[in-house]
């Protein structure tokens, strides 16, 4: 695997969603053009095994389906801006070999397809005809079930990543990342209870390529962190825990015996300490802190494992002078 990731350090394509996406218009172009082309371009192993060789790469350029001209190029800025973001996270190497990994996984599946059909499907064979049977089952194997595979990566790696559904509705990428996984479960129940068992192998194909995803990211985490790192942020853990059940018992309504809510993680005022302070969350900070009004913009943001630290006096100063302009708002002069 080493030498593999080796050889992709020298061959990995930058920018390679873009390259998807310029495969994906030309394809438009081709079934704008003569849409029964397209049957010379698919994945299809039984003309592959017939000299065909070509479609072991034309298939990439057959674009998910789309209904019309404004969606196909919604869904060409949405899979580049996703596309994009894994490549900046992971590196080029790592994305190009997810990509590729798909790619391998879904010729794979055709080529176990036709294995299958040959095995336990010999009837409708000689029904429809061998060539013409592969040539119509082939178009399942597209590129749609890889930019599935995508999407699940990127909100498996993003999950509070907002977006808007239909432009509106701001949802979390983890919850659209669930609806694609329960979609393609009822995709493949219904092709394998439907008949049509071989757009099963393509779905799968693209599940067993986040799923090796998902799995060797969980054991490169867990490899990383050695014994005495794992225990270190067990205790930092347990130590916060028991600091802010301290802070708690400390911070009392006098007279009342009351437990305060909330608390400024700067100044460690709480509402007992006066009636108009205000007291906010931090939505910019790796954590749940909670600030009073005079902290709320002059901290510096805590990193994941980290706390929040006072802000220099020349960047509370700005951050007062930006607050200022907010409440002022755009029409201020």
């Amino acid at each position: 695997m080493k030498n593999f990731e080796r050889f992709m350090e020298k061959h990995a394509i930058r920018n390679l969603s873009l390259v998807l996406i310029i495969c994906y218009a030309f394809g438009y172009m081709i079934e704008l053009v003569n849409n029964s082309f397209i049957y010379y371009l698919t994945l299809n192993p039984y003309a592959i095994l017939h000299g065909q060789v070509w479609r072991l790469l034309t298939w990439l350029i057959i674009p998910p389906p789309t209904g019309n001209l404004f969606y196909m190029l919604i869904m060409l800025m949405f899979y580049y801006s996703i596309g994009t973001a894994l490549e900046r996270t992971w590196g080029t190497v790592r994305y190009n070999i997810y990509i590729l990994t798909g790619i391998l996984l879904t010729i794979a599946g055709a080529f176990l397809m036709m294995g299958y059909t040959y095995l336990a499907h010999q009837v409708a064979l000689d029904t429809f005809g061998t060539e013409t049977f592969f040539m119509y089952s082939s178009t399942v194997f597209s590129t749609y079930y890889v930019n599935m595979s995508i999407f699940l990566a990127y909100a498996a790696t993003f999950p509070d990543a907002v977006v808007l559904l239909m432009f509106i509705l701001p949802v979390k990428v983890k919850w659209l990342g669930i609806a694609y996984a329960a979609l393609l479960g009822y995709e493949l129940v219904s092709a394998v209870t439907g008949g049509m068992y071989y757009a099963g192998f393509a779905i799968l194909a693209s599940l067993a390529n986040f799923i090796i995803f998902f799995v060797r990211s969980r054991r490169n985490t867990l490899h990383r962190l050695s014994p005495k790192e794992v225990r270190r942020r067990s205790e930092f853990r347990r130590a916060v825990n028991e600091g802010k059940r301290e802070g708690l018992r400390e911070h009392r309504t006098a007279g009342s015996g009351r437990a305060v809510i909330h608390r400024c993680c700067i100044c460690g005022r709480t509402e007992a300490d006066g009636e108009d302070l205000e007291f906010r969350y931090c939505s910019k900070c790796a954590g749940n802190f909670e600030f009073c009004r005079d902290h709320l913009f002059s901290h510096e943001h805590a990193q994941p494992g980290g706390v929040p630290k006072m802000m220099s006096y020349a960047g509370a100063q700005q951050a007062a002078l930006d607050e200022e302009k907010q409440q002022e708002g755009p029409d201020h002069e």
